[in-house]
């Protein structure tokens, strides 16, 4: 068919309007791993991420994980970009493979982990571990805590028999007294703390310094610098509405971790906020539990921290 004048100039005139109008960017997603308790489940909780990040063309997919380990074996199976776990996780995902990176961290907060013991336990010391059940979650936090705590006391790792349990699990085991002490972080610490009357043991001062990370696959940081600038900048922004309004936290966090309000605040009180880059005295700290570990025979393969920081 041949186009008149007019209407050659008419459909012209169309296609130029199409190109004139703004193009939407194409979806990107993003797909962050949180816990029940902490940070993350704030940010969710507000939407404030998925605003940053809906200029930049990104959508964000959230997924719940009990602990730290478990948390970044997804990361490490390329079912996460994003996660945020204490700071012996990493440890062992870096070597258990190469897509983790360390993106930011939060300042220490040893107080927030704690080697607990019944109420009425004769366990008077660490040094009383000794032939002893401690539960833990294997590769987490406080897996760091009982391996110092052991050593300060004059212990070997192996004096003590560790029962790996997650949380869900280890405290049901400590309640009905199958383990003598219970290796636990907040609020599983708190509330512990206050519903069982367990008494803490030795918390983290002078052993652990308790860093809490914020973390990503490597490919993913280095190919999305934009959105996990605006993570860092979301995460700050709950960071400071946290520490101003511990109250409000607390009761935002108990429902979805079943856990009295008052109890939160006690956890929320031990927690630091103030995410920041990587430092290399976080990196040399590091290093301290990449070596631990392996001296322990923990690790299949030595590690270097710095190989795994990422600067955006």
């Amino acid at each position: 068919m041949t186009l008149t004048r007019r209407q050659f100039g008419a459909t012209a005139a169309a296609a130029l309007a199409l190109t004139a109008l703004p193009v939407r960017a194409q979806a990107k997603e993003i797909r962050v791993g949180f816990q029940k308790y902490g940070t993350l489940v704030l940010l969710k909780g507000k939407g404030i991420l998925e605003r940053k990040l809906e200029p930049l063309g990104y959508t964000v997919t959230w997924s719940e994980f009990a602990a730290g380990p478990q948390m970044l074996e997804a990361l490490n199976a390329g079912a996460l970009d994003i996660a945020q776990t204490g700071e012996a996780p990493p440890i062992f995902a870096q070597a258990a493979g190469p897509r983790l990176a360390y993106l930011a961290f939060e300042p220490p907060a040893p107080k927030g982990e704690a080697i607990l013991v019944h109420g009425d336990s004769a366990i008077a010391s660490v040094a009383d571990l000794k032939g002893k059940k401690v539960a833990l979650n294997k590769g987490s936090n406080v897996h760091y805590l009982l391996v110092k705590a052991l050593e300060s006391a004059g212990l070997a790792y192996e004096d003590v028999e560790t029962v790996f349990l997650p949380p869900a699990d280890a405290r049901p085991a400590f309640e009905t007294r199958a383990v003598d002490a219970w290796a636990i972080w907040d609020p599983f610490l708190a509330s512990a703390e206050s519903a069982l009357g367990a008494k803490v043991l030795t918390n983290a001062e002078g052993l652990a310094p308790n860093y809490q990370f914020y973390l990503g696959d490597r490919s993913f940081l280095e190919g999305n610098a934009d959105a996990a600038k605006e993570l860092i900048a979301a995460i700050a922004e709950v960071g400071t509405w946290i520490t101003g309004n511990p109250d409000a936290a607390a009761a935002e966090l108990s429902p979805s971790t079943g856990i009295p309000e008052e109890v939160l605040e006690a956890a929320i009180g031990r927690q630091s906020f103030g995410v920041a880059p990587i430092t290399d005295q976080v990196v040399a700290d590091q290093q301290s539990v990449a070596d631990t570990f392996a001296k322990l025979g923990l690790l299949p393969n030595p590690i270097k921290v710095a190989d795994a920081v990422v600067k955006l």
